[in-house]
Parts: C-alpha cells; structure tokens; sequence
C-alpha cells in the first residue's frame, strides 16, 4: 500500500425535501382540508477516526463525497424519508483543513472519535403545518433548506512515540530495521527512505512505536529536498532520536544542521526531548569513536550514546534511554493534564 499523507476532498451534505401541498379528497368526508407532509432532511458528512489504518491513499481515488437529499413531503400526512449520510473514515492522527490548508477543523486524536463536517439541509414544512382557525386551507409549503459544499484537506500526521532524525545516510532505516518488525528500504546512497515508516520497538519487555522520516538537508525548511514535507509526522512524537552519521568528517556541523532545520521549522520541535547518539561505529577505531563522541557532547550540552545497526552494538542501551526519555514525557503530559483539569474559573 503506497502512502499518502495529503488529499484534497470536496464534501457536499444532502438537501431537505420540499413540503408538499396536499388536500385530503375521500368520499363522504367534506371539508378534508390540507394533508401535505413535511420533506426529509438532507443527509449529514460526518468524519471518524478508525483502527487500521495508516494512509490517506484511498483519497486518491475517491476525492467527492456527497450525501444523498431528503425525500419530498407526500400528500396523506406522509413525511419524506431522511437522506442518507456519508461518513470519511481516516487514520488515528488526521488533521482536518480548510480550503487554505491553514484553519484547522479538527483533529482526529482518538478511536471512534467523529466531528460534522457539513450539517444536512432540514426538509421544508407541508401545506398541513400551516393550517390554522383563520387559514384553513392553506396552500403554501416551504422548500428544503440546501445542503452544505465544502472542501477540505485531510493531512496525516502519524502518532510514534519516539522518532528518528538525521541527514540521509545516518542509518535511521538500519536502525529502525534492527530493532523492530519494520522493513524500510535499505541502500547506500541518500534519499532511499521516500515516505515514513512506523515500526514496533521492544525492550525490557516493553514495547513502543517508532517513526522513520526521510532524511532532512541543510535547506530543508526552504523547500530544499524531502524530509521538510513529513517533519509534521515528529511533531506528536514524545521524544526524537537523532542520529548522526559516525564516518561522516565533521559530526557536529551534521548536527548542527539538523538542529537548525529543526528551528526554523518552528512549532515545539526543536525543544522536544532529544536523545543524540553516535552511529555506524563498527566502522572506527577507539580513538575516533572517543573524539566524535566527545565533540558531539561538548556540542550539544548532553550525553551522547554510541551505536551500531548493523553490529548491534550499543542498541539496547539507546534503546533504553529512548524508553525512559519516553516515559518521563508522558508523566509531565499527564501531570499538566490534570493540573489543567483541576484548575476551575
């Protein structure tokens, strides 16, 4: 299945139906007066956040969705039966936007969670609603309210726990491959990772989710390269794990230019908990694993872990640093939760 992480929809609810003009006429009943029953109300379209799936690519397919219009009003005191609604059921972590790619509708966080998007035209009323002392046989009727046009975009952030960054070549799908069920695209020249890829991690018997993104260049918020159009993917994500190619000359200019993307991407990225190793150190010798190693740390202010994802040196202990990092996120999400809740006007 290819991914997809934006699609444009056009939505349209149903139509009301019109009120119908009607005058009851039966045989020995004089003066049957007016009948008319009211029109149907127009379908609604509605989204729902469902289990499965991953993508939007079945919004390539089908871009218009429309409900279908209420049924007109019928003589016989007959209403006209409802329209039927559609429903657009997307992938845990959508973001729904209007037309300018700016507004957020909502944000589709949760299961089963469902938000209106366009509300269904109410059916007009029948000549028999507006029968009164005075007006006995009315014949009027009202026409159905129409329905609601729209477009939208659905933008798909994937929801991990942790994340991976890093210039192309760092060795993010090598990782992510090693330590989970996920089986990213591997090959020695940059850019093999095109879209991103979730994998399962397990340690200490406990497991959690982890993002891959393709690699980002110096630039890359200008546009420049592919990584920039999925960085959204990292913003829910507890903690990033950024990787920084081992064999590469300079280290700490690989991480800086990851940092200063980060930056002028802008959000909460850049100050997201951040656990920063050494990779591919199977390929050097002690000497240049303690100096890259000690430059990356004087760099970045904090311990830097060393590994391999191919030797499986040193993944467990990354591994481990990522799951507390994890863990300590969420704690301080959930103590400002119910600080939140717990603070009344």
């Amino acid at each position: 299945m290819k991914f997809l992480d934006l699609a444009k929809v056009y939505i349209r609810s149903g139509g009301g139906g019109t009120g119908a003009i009607s005058f009851r006429r039966e045989k020995y009943i004089e003066y049957g007066g007016p009948d008319g029953g009211d029109g149907g109300r127009g379908g609604d379209v509605w989204v729902e956040a469902v289990d499965g799936l991953n993508t939007l690519i079945d919004f390539r397919y089908q871009q218009h969705f429309f409900a279908k219009s209420g049924q007109h009003g019928m003589g016989k005191q007959r209403t006209g039966k409802d329209g039927t609604g559609v429903t657009l059921r997307v992938p845990v972590g959508t973001e729904i936007l209007e037309e300018d790619e700016e507004t957020v509708i909502a944000d589709m966080t949760e299961i089963g969670q469902r938000v209106l998007l366009a509300k269904g035209g109410n059916g007009g009323f029948g000549n028999l609603h507006f029968k009164s002392a005075t007006n006995q046989a009315p014949r009027r009727a009202n026409p159905g309210q129409p329905g609601v046009e729209r477009t939208i975009w659905l933008r798909l952030k994937l929801i991990a726990d942790a994340g991976l960054l890093g210039l192309p070549n760092a060795g993010k799908s090598t990782f992510l491959a090693a330590t989970s069920n996920a089986r990213p695209k591997i090959a020695d020249y940059p850019f093999t990772t095109l879209h991103p890829n979730l994998g399962v991690v397990g340690v200490d018997g406990t497991e959690f989710v982890m993002a891959d993104i393709p690699g980002l260049i110096e630039g890359a918020h200008e546009g420049r390269g592919i990584g920039d159009r999925f960085l959204g993917h990292v913003e829910r994500c507890a903690v990033l794990l950024h990787l920084v190619d081992g064999t590469a000359e300079d280290v700490v200019a690989d991480y800086r230019t990851i940092l200063t993307e980060l930056q002028a991407y802008g959000g909460a990225l850049a100050t997201k908990p951040r656990v920063t190793a050494l990779n591919k150190i199977d390929a050097l010798d002690e000497q240049e694993r303690a100096e890259k190693a000690a430059a990356l740390q004087a760099a970045s202010g904090f311990p830097v872990l060393q590994l391999s994802g191919v030797s499986g040196e040193g993944v467990q202990d990354v591994l481990r640093a990522v799951r507390r990092r994890i863990d300590g996120a969420r704690q301080a999400e959930e103590a400002t939760d119910r600080e939140d809740t717990s603070w009344q006007p």
